[in-house]
Parts: structure tokens; C-alpha cells; sequence
């Protein structure tokens, strides 16, 4: 099968092996993946992976239980061992010996299949597009948010940060109640969210005059420099939840937490169901988002789209022929 496999120096399209599923595992054949941030940071060192790229994906189980066969399927990336501690209260995210989807001792979706637990698929409704369904990972964390913090009605909240994550994370705390501003570098971008009632400003005209001002703030600017200014934003016993993942080390002065009594909170993954329900209710705007589809064989490129500056969301299309 061709995969766009990373080996520590470049991406390029490769031929592999399928994958052979074993029991309680499902073979995939993925329709279309999506690039993130968290790709483009691996490319430049963050977790030291090797292997196949992509964990955003929605496809059809090829090979598995009868029951999941030919049916249409997004998947958790957190392979848990299902029976440490933390497998056994409900935290399979955190399992110490778990592997992650294109990020952390498991291949990824940039193939034109891939191996799965089953324990971790979810259908996909009839008649949600594919390319609506594939951002089911990325929604998921946005909700995961309120699975940390599920009071945030009537809350002053920034998001910082207008890429994809950013633009999903403003929907689900506006959608939850807040009362949202996001923060971006990109005014077309902040456009999607302004058609939806939400409340922008650009990063240079943010500066003067917000420090101090928000209840609740996100960093998900993806940048070494984004946690200082989502620091900068939140209140005295304000919340800052950090979403960023770069490979960059940051340099963090400390003394604003203690001296402001700020709570930090780290949010990684979140829940499929919310998530899959908010997108087939088109509670969150998606399709704005989308960038660029191309197919499999020019995944390297997709990369390369997905790095440019204010680039949406690129499209990987792992079912087309060319």
C-alpha cells in the first residue's frame, strides 16, 4: 500500500505492507485524512516519531468484527492497554504504555489503510460528508475543554489563535454559552467566525489594553510564544488551558502564576461523541475551514500546503487513484 511515511529527515510516499489485523483490532481503508498542527511539528522534531503520519481520518472498516464491516468509521488515536489503572477509570488517553496514531509508536492515516482497536471506532451518520466527519478528531479536542471545565456559561473567554483548532475551540465555548473573543493573525480567518456572531479581533490590535481581562483563556496559536500571551490575557484566578504542541521549547516566567494565583490547565484529546453529534447537527461551521484536497500521492505537498501561513485545512484524499 503507499503511505507518506516520516523517517526523521523527510516525508515522501512509500510503499508498505498492509497491515493485518489481530483480534479486537480493525483494518481501515481510509477515504480522506486531514493535517494538523501536531504533523507539521513532528516534521520538525516534536516527539521524535517515525512512521506513518496522520491521526485526523474518516474511512470504512475493511477487514474486522462482522459487525463493523464496510461501515463507515472515524477513530479515537489513543491505542490503550485497556487494563492499567488508568484504562480501567475511563482515562485510556492517559495510559502510561498506550501508543498514538501517527504521533507515538503507531502508523498513521496518510495510507491507504491503517490498523485500529476496535474498542476505538465510531460510526459516522448517514449522509454526514467525509469531509465533514474528518474533522471529528480535532472537534473532539476543542470539546475536551468542556469536559475540564463544563461551566463556562457567562465566562469572559479569549481564544488565542486562529487556525483550525482555534476556530473549532471559539465555536464550542461560544456554542457552551461563553462570551467569546478570539485573537488571530488572520482577518479573513476570524471572518468565519464573525458570520457566526463571535466576537474577533486581530492580534495587533489586541495588545493595547486586554492584559488581565479574561475569566477563561486558550492558547492555541501553536507558536513557543503563544502561552506568554495567553498569560498576559487571563485574569487574577482566571483559568489558561494550553492546546499548543510544538516542538520548540518555551521559555516560561512562572512568577505571573503564583503571583496572580492562575490556574493552568493542559487539554489534549476529547470525547468522539459530542463532537460527531455537534457535527451532524452543524452546530460548528467545518466547511468554511477547508483548504485543499489532494490525493495520497501528493500528500508530501499537502504538508507543504498545510505550512503556509494562514493555510486551512488541507485534505488528504487516501482513496483517489491518482
Amino acid at each position: 500500500m503507499r503511505a507518506l511515511v516520516w523517517d526523521g529527515t523527510e516525508a515522501r510516499v512509500s510503499e508498505r505492507p498492509e497491515p493485518r489485523p489481530e483480534p479486537g483490532w480493525a483494518i481501515l481503508r481510509v477515504a480522506l485524512a486531514g493535517v494538523c498542527n501536531t504533523d507539521l511539528e513532528i516534521a520538525r522534531g516534536y516527539m521524535g516519531f517515525r512512521g506513518v503520519l496522520g491521526h485526523e481520518l474518516v474511512g470504512r472498516v475493511a477487514d474486522g468484527p462482522d459487525e463493523w464491516q464496510g461501515r463507515r468509521v472515524v477513530c479515537e488515536i489513543n491505542f490503550a492497554c485497556g487494563s492499567c489503572d488508568s484504562c480501567r477509570a475511563g482515562l485510556g488517553r492517559h495510559c502510561p504504555s498506550r501508543s498514538v496514531m501517527g504521533i507515538a509508536g503507531a502508523d498513521g492515516a496518510f495510507a491507504e489503510y491503517v490498523v485500529v482497536p476496535v474498542a476505538n471506532l465510531h460510526a459516522v451518520p448517514d449522509g454526514m460528508p467525509d469531509e465533514v466527519a474528518v474533522f471529528c478528531e480535532p472537534l473532539a479536542a476543542a470539546c475536551e475543554i468542556l469536559e475540564q471545565l463544563p461551566d463556562v456559561v457567562g465566562q469572559h473567554c479569549t481564544v488565542m489563535g486562529d487556525g483550525k483548532l482555534g476556530l473549532l475551540i471559539a465555536q464550542v465555548l461560544d456554542a457552551a454559552g461563553a462570551h467569546v473573543l478570539a485573537v488571530g493573525r488572520h482577518d479573513d480567518k476570524l471572518g468565519i467566525l464573525r458570520k457566526r456572531g463571535i466576537e474577533t479581533t486581530t492580534l495587533a490590535a489586541w495588545l493595547p489594553g486586554h492584559a488581565n481581562s479574561s475569566d477563561l483563556v486558550v492558547d492555541a496559536t501553536g507558536r513557543s510564544d503563544g502561552f506568554r500571551l495567553a498569560l498576559e490575557a487571563t485574569r487574577p484566578r482566571g483559568t489558561l488551558v494550553l492546546k499548543s504542541t510544538v516542538a520548540e521549547r518555551a521559555s516560561v516566567d512562572l512568577a505571573p502564576i503564583v503571583i496572580d494565583e492562575i490556574q493552568i490547565v493542559g487539554s489534549r484529546c476529547g470525547p468522539f461523541a459530542p463532537a460527531l453529534a455537534a457535527l451532524e447537527h452543524s452546530q460548528i461551521d467545518v466547511r468554511s475551514m477547508l483548504s485543499k484536497r489532494l490525493p495520497l500521492s501528493e500528500s508530501d505537498a499537502a504538508l507543504s500546503a498545510a505550512a503556509e501561513p494562514g493555510a486551512g485545512k488541507v485534505l488528504i484524499d487516501c482513496g483517489s487513484s491518482s
